[in-house]
């Protein structure tokens, strides 16, 4: 199975013009972060994990040709409003793509993406085929058997992905010790990462190393990072030799 990261970053992470910290003006493309969400090949399906704006771009910058399943964690805008670039691989690929997803993110997509589910379709509309998640039910995407696991984003549970030895969370803060015992065993961990002073909602990088330790994966990858981490090439030389820093367009194989 082959993991590309499509993006590492988050809304706060996106270079724009007002922002002039060393971040946002780092000549480190590893410092260019859009928006987190990863590809996942296997021998016989192409699945990504979230979609956020910056979707067709990663799409694009990457040459993805196919594209079979998108399964969501959640529903805020960073990782669900670029669904509708699925157009493209309906029209060439003459195939409806599987989204994946809870109830609540479900009514979510129907909400902000109200022309896909009306009854009056008209030629072009994405064509989707939802299927529901629910945390504690594996399922299975061709080969590939997926466990959805419940972790905490602050107050909004959300989902992260066991894939086999490789287990993909983002946005986390609190994990239970249900959750922990779904994730331990992993070889390959990557976990959010997006700052270093307290947040509300996120593991700040001191929490994420501390949780990488817990899991004690073989190798973790830190990702959903803004540029108050500070650069890539000066957090990455801080980082035990088992824990990195994920940049856009990291290719790992599992």
């Amino acid at each position: 199975m082959k993991v590309t990261f499509l993006g590492t970053g988050t809304s706060q992470g996106v270079p724009v013009i007002a922002c002039n910290c060393e971040v946002c003006r780092s000549n480190d493309k590893r410092d260019n972060r859009l928006r987190t969400s990863i590809l996942i090949e296997t021998v016989d399906k192409t699945i990504v994990v979230d979609s956020g704006p910056d979707f067709r771009y990663q799409l694009l910058r990457e040459g993805v040709q196919d594209l079979d399943a998108v399964l969501f964690t959640h529903e805020h805008k960073d990782h669900i409003a670029g669904l509708d670039d699925i157009r493209p691989f309906n029209y060439l690929l003459h195939k409806v793509i599987d989204v994946y997803a809870t109830e609540r993110v479900q009514t979510a997509l129907k909400r902000e993406f109200y022309y896909i589910f009306a009854e009056t379709k008209y030629h072009g509309l994405p064509q989707i085929n939802l299927h529901t998640v629910h945390n504690g039910e594996d399922f299975s995407i061709g080969s590939l058997q997926i466990s959805p696991i419940e972790i905490m984003h602050h107050l909004l549970p959300i989902t992260g992905y066991r894939f086999g030895d490789f287990t993909y969370i983002t946005d986390a803060k609190t994990v239970s010790d249900e959750t922990f015992n779904k994730i331990k065993g992993t070889k390959v961990l990557v976990i959010n990462a997006l700052q270093r002073a307290p947040h509300i909602s996120h593991f700040t990088l001191d929490e994420a190393i501390d949780f990488a330790n817990k899991v004690g994966a073989e190798v973790t990858y830190l990702t959903h990072i803004s540029h108050n981490l500070g650069l890539h090439a000066v957090v990455e030389d801080e980082l035990p030799s088992h824990i990195k820093l994920a940049y856009d367009g990291l290719k790992i194989d599992v």
